[in-house]
């Protein structure tokens, strides 16, 4: 017999919301609506199982529309939320166009790889505030291999890493029970995007701007964390001309292990504090 329907949370799916004409408001206003629709979750019912998995709007509207393979749907959890476009397996990806005159193979390298390992290797921490703490070492990136004409949209977003949550006991973190749920994740989409393949292959891509916050109903687009749980962030790349065509692009997604962490509201390993201290030109309050 087929497996029971599963409730979820899922943002952007479903219909986008009517937008205003271009003559009668800004691009800016635009986006922000659109910006609400990714990051407002809508309950879902997941039917079926493995490929022939669907989404069911719990409303009993029909099935869902959502670029990706559905296939990934069924180790989620409950309390997940994601982007349509993330609901997928790593895939050969249709991001190359036919008709392109340069071919592309994208490319995404960690800048300061040996600082990260530094702090990887002793357990890196990061400080979480109601107000929003940006996080240290800073999350940058290069990238490579793009079609120097076409539009990309760079985005990242700070995921559970497991289903833990954890202590500082004894000098080292230990499990110290199941983790609390989880807020829907919201997606931090770089302030540069759209640009072309060029524009970002020119620089270091720093995402330096995103703070990290435990203020449950913040309304200002912070990334919401639990204190004693450990995270992993996610670079994500999209080939497309404005964030409007997101929920229906495919994405390429970017994972690197030696930047998961610890969230907490103060430092527990000295060795951390005294790498922030280091390293950290603008280190304060130990």
């Amino acid at each position: 017999p087929p497996p029971p329907p599963r409730q979820v949370s899922v943002c952007g799916v479903g219909s986008p919301p009517p937008l205003p004409p271009p003559h009668r408001s800004s691009l800016s206003t635009r986006r922000q609506i659109f910006h609400q629709f990714l990051w407002t979750p809508r309950p879902v019912a997941l039917e079926g199982s493995g490929t022939d998995m669907k989404l069911q709007s719990c409303g009993g509207t029909g099935p869902l529309q959502f670029a990706g393979v559905p296939g990934f749907l069924a180790s989620l959890a409950p309390t997940h939320s994601y982007l349509p476009g993330l609901i997928h397996q790593p895939v050969e990806d249709n991001l190359h166009h036919p008709g392109d005159e340069e071919a592309e193979d994208p490319k995404v390298a960690l800048e300061s790889a040996d600082l990260w390992e530094k702090f990887h290797q002793c357990g890196t921490e990061m400080v979480i505030t109601k107000s929003g703490r940006q996080m240290f070492p800073q999350l940058k990136v290069r990238v490579s291999g793009l079609d120097k004409n076409s539009k990309y949209i760079l985005l990242m977003d700070i995921i559970a890493a497991d289903e833990y949550r954890y202590k500082y006991h004894n000098r080292k973190w230990v499990v110290a029970g199941k983790a609390d749920p989880e807020m829907p994740k919201r997606m931090y989409i770089h302030p540069d995007s759209p640009a072309t393949g060029e524009q970002w292959m020119q620089k270091v891509v720093s995402f330096h701007k995103l703070k990290l916050t435990n203020n449950l109903s913040d309304k200002h687009g912070l990334t919401i964390l639990n204190s004693m749980h450990k995270y992993q962030p996610r670079f994500h790349l999209v080939r497309a001309s404005d964030i409007l065509q997101l929920p229906y692009s495919t994405f390429r997604t970017y994972v690197f292990k030696e930047c998961d962490f610890i969230a907490v509201t103060a430092y527990q390993n000295e060795k951390v504090t005294q790498l922030k201290i280091d390293h950290n030109p603008f280190a304060k309050g130990f």
